[in-house]
């Protein structure tokens, strides 16, 4: 900490030690906080992308990497990021299409990877074995030269893959439910929030979406209250200008087409994500859209990873999935056949 001169940028990098996941972590525990810690790092977004890579690569990275895919690496457009993988459930039966269930990494629209085992695992371990096609999204980034709203479009197109292919699948293209994690739980709460870029796209409305801890569901508040060692990756990420700020913004993209929201946030993290969620709600809400608030006491890496195992959090995930679809309340409220 000698390196901060000034009190104020003192008490900003303790509060990022203690928010970013991972940060005190034993050995044993490093594969595990190397998927945790991804979104953010002290250094250009194109330095962080290679320490990343570099660590993947090692023996340790190899582990990080979640259950193989029924189908993997389906192009949804031709570039080599733009790929998804298929869990198909084993227990599908004739006539009845599956509820598809679409996931989108985060990685502070910078790095990340859509077979992560934090991604994938417990998630797919929970929904495939009741009955749901889970799909896992891979997108361009800012290595790429994407910001964040050219992101949401590659979102956006994904989801339109995955509307025109699901019954090759198994899957219902009139129950789709997007689910993302931080800065992907932005960009699905901004494809769902804005009409034009699903249109764009040919994407139709989603059933529902689930953002776990989106640190931007209001980019103009997120932008002016920024952390100073994060500050360079949002600028990056969301440019420097407030026009741009609002054309990349949930909250003031919503309009009345779209889906109910659940907003699952940490209430661990200095940069109140919870106060953003409330204020999506109660904008949706005023559009007569079922939007609801759930704060946890985790911290940000766990709410992607924890997602699927038995206890308070999946319930009431799966609670607001049930009030989405009578068929999806149906499959929630059976026991899992195991896979």
């Amino acid at each position: 900490m000698k390196a901060f001169t000034t009190p104020r940028l003192k008490v900003w990098a303790t509060a990022l030690c203690l928010w970013l996941p991972g940060f005190h972590t034993v050995a044993a525990e490093r594969p595990r906080a190397l998927t945790d810690g991804l979104e953010f790092g002290s250094d250009s977004c194109a330095e962080h992308a290679a320490a990343i890579d570099r660590k993947l690569r090692n023996a340790a990275g190899t582990r990080v990497f979640g259950p193989k895919a029924d189908l993997q690496d389906l192009a949804y457009g031709s570039h080599p990021k733009q790929r998804l993988d298929v869990f198909q459930p084993t227990n599908a039966k004739p006539g009845a299409p599956a509820p598809v269930l679409v996931m989108v990494h985060g990685g502070g629209w910078c790095v990340g990877d859509k077979s992560l085992a934090a991604v994938t695992r417990n998630k797919v371990d929970h929904w495939v074995d009741r009955g749901f096609l889970f799909v896992s999204v891979g997108y361009r980034k800012l290595p790429e030269g994407l910001q964040a709203l050219q992101q949401a479009a590659d979102v956006a197109k994904a989801l339109a893959f995955v509307q025109a292919q699901a019954p090759q699948w198994g899957g219902d293209p009139k129950r789709v439910i997007l689910m993302g994690h931080s800065a992907g739980a932005h960009l699905v709460s901004l494809v769902n929030a804005d009409a034009s870029l699903r249109a764009t796209a040919g994407a139709q409305r989603v059933l529902g979406t689930i953002s776990l801890d989106s640190g931007a569901t209001n980019v103009v508040t997120q932008m002016r209250r920024t952390m100073p060692l994060t500050r360079s990756r949002y600028d990056e990420a969301f440019g420097t200008q407030e026009s741009e700020w609002i054309k990349a913004s949930p909250y003031h993209r919503i309009d009345v087409s779209a889906s109910p929201w659940l907003g699952v946030c940490s209430t661990r993290r200095p940069d109140d994500p919870c106060g953003q969620a409330r204020e999506y709600a109660g904008k949706s809400q005023a559009l007569g859209i079922t939007a609801k608030v759930l704060p946890l006491d985790l911290a940000h890496g766990p709410i992607n990873r924890e997602l699927g195992l038995p206890g308070f959090y999946t319930t009431e995930v799966d609670a607001f999935m049930a009030t989405l679809d009578p068929a999806l309340r149906q499959r929630l409220e059976q026991p899992a056949p195991g896979r």
